[in-house]
């Protein structure tokens, strides 16, 4: 059993959290940076107000420049957060007018406060101050010396003012993630609702049933639903090839039993000792027959159960070749046939298989040809290059007998098909067997007929480098 992992609904949500949590950061930082700026204008703009109002009080009886601090400059100035107030104003020549604070201003300040009014922040006494400085003419009177005029306050009222801002945006904030986390949830929910119904229709499913799924999903899902209706259109193949090969096993079976029941019945219902020989020769060839019908049929379920070769090794295919035809020269049911190799190769031809597999379909293919074919037939077993690709090689056995029905070629790899032929003894089940071994080695089988009379199975394998003992 697969071990679950985590649920995909569980993945979304924490990717969400993430992502959020990350945007989150950067607004909550942009919202902090916002909030000292808007605090820092508002006041600014008082500092402004204020150094306007003190510069209109400004005056110069017999050219030297006099203030009377005007209350509504103060009233400016004085902010709800108690802020201690600062000014300081200076004639041109560095001569101070009136000041409540030694305030830290330096030789480049007032130099930029020459071309432009200023806003600076400062440290005076320990505290973080702000300062605006700004240069103020004499205009309209005998004098036109310029004085610099200097105001300030903590930035008490400034910080007090941005976390009162950013608190505001961070409660909104916090009310939109938490909104938005309910409505992610929501969809989340009614998007996963698809996978739910098919999770329920297939866990509602009897064990039998491999109908296509009818069920209305997402455009993201449809693969999914046709994958699984693709497996089950295999399983319902594979459901079909069985039962018709159980059936047609019942059947093959059921003629040789009926035939050992009918011949053992006339044997006993009989005293003659003559009659009792000649039935028992028919039921041994009787069992023989359904003995081998057996053990191909164990073969081809051998064949179509087993999993990946795990026993391939390279092998010397012409030496196997070699072997398998002797064998066949010095058996009883190729007498009466001439059987010959030809291996059309200068050195020895490796192939990646199974020894015993491919020893099978060697064996299967020469006895199709000796069942199949009358007395005197020519069987020749060859191996040669495949046309055009020297990485593959050819085997082939050819005969000259009947051949097959045209309509019956394309046929003739399935079970306990013999191509119309009821006149010998064969299962039907050598070229089947034969089929399952070339596909589990990755090659291709093909039969076709010879002209102007014959029969030609052909098997082609994909070559492979020799074993290091066999080089040296």
């Amino acid at each position: 059993m697969i071990p679950p992992q985590t649920s995909l609904k569980r993945r979304l949500a924490l990717w969400l959290i993430a992502i959020v949590a990350g945007l989150g950061t950067l607004l909550l930082i942009e919202a902090y940076t916002s909030a000292r700026k808007a605090a820092d204008r508002a006041m600014d703009g008082q500092l402004e107000a204020a150094s306007l109002t003190i510069a209109e009080s400004l005056q110069w009886p017999e050219g030297k420049p006099t203030l009377e601090m005007p209350a509504s400059a103060l009233q400016i100035l004085a902010t709800r957060w108690q802020e201690r107030v600062f000014y300081w104003l200076q004639a041109d020549n560095g001569l101070s007018i009136t000041q409540n604070a030694d305030l830290p201003i330096t030789a480049s300040m007032q130099a930029e406060a020459r071309r432009q009014p200023v806003y600076l922040d400062a440290v005076y006494d320990g505290q973080p101050i702000r300062l605006s400085g700004r240069e103020v003419d004499s205009a309209g009177w005998d004098t036109q010396e310029p004085v610099q005029l200097w105001v300030g306050h903590t930035r008490r009222g400034r910080d007090l003012l941005a976390q009162e801002l950013f608190r505001k945006s961070a409660t909104r904030f916090a009310a939109m993630v938490l909104i938005t986390a309910a409505l992610v949830a929501i969809a989340m929910h009614t998007m996963l609702a698809p996978l739910r119904r098919l999770r329920q229709a297939l866990r509602d499913r009897r064990a039998d049933d491999i109908s296509p799924l009818r069920l209305g999903v997402p455009k993201e899902m449809h693969e999914l639903v046709e994958t699984l209706n693709r497996l089950f259109a295999d399983q319902r193949h594979h459901r079909d090839a069985l039962l018709r090969f159980i059936a047609d096993a019942s059947h093959q079976l059921k003629t040789p039993l009926a035939g050992l029941q009918s011949t053992s019945e006339l044997a006993l219902s009989s005293r003659e000792p003559a009659i009792w020989h000649q039935a028992l020769e028919a039921v041994h060839d009787s069992a023989e027959r359904t003995s081998r019908l057996a053990g191909q049929m164990l073969s081809l379920t051998r064949l179509q159960h087993l999993g990946p070769g795990h026993e391939r090794q390279p092998l010397a295919l012409d030496r196997l070749m070699r072997e398998v035809a002797t064998d066949w020269a010095d058996r009883q049911d190729s007498r009466d046939h001439d059987l010959g190799l030809v291996i059309d190769m200068p050195t020895p031809v490796w192939v990646e298989g199974e020894s015993w597999a491919l020893h099978e379909l060697l064996n299967n293919l020469i006895d199709n040809a000796c069942r199949y074919t009358p007395p005197g037939s020519e069987i020749t077993l060859g191996l040669a290059h495949d046309d055009g690709d020297d990485e593959q090689v050819t085997l082939t056995l050819e005969d000259n007998g009947p051949g097959v029905d045209a309509e019956s070629l394309s046929r003739l790899t399935q079970p306990f098909e013999r191509g119309r032929r009821q006149d010998t003894c064969g299962s039907g089940l050598g070229l089947a067997i034969a089929e399952s071994i070339a596909v589990r080695h990755g090659g291709q089988l093909a039969v076709s007929n010879r002209q102007p009379r014959g029969f030609r199975v052909t098997l082609t394998l994909a070559r492979c480098r020799p074993p290091e003992e066999s080089r040296t």
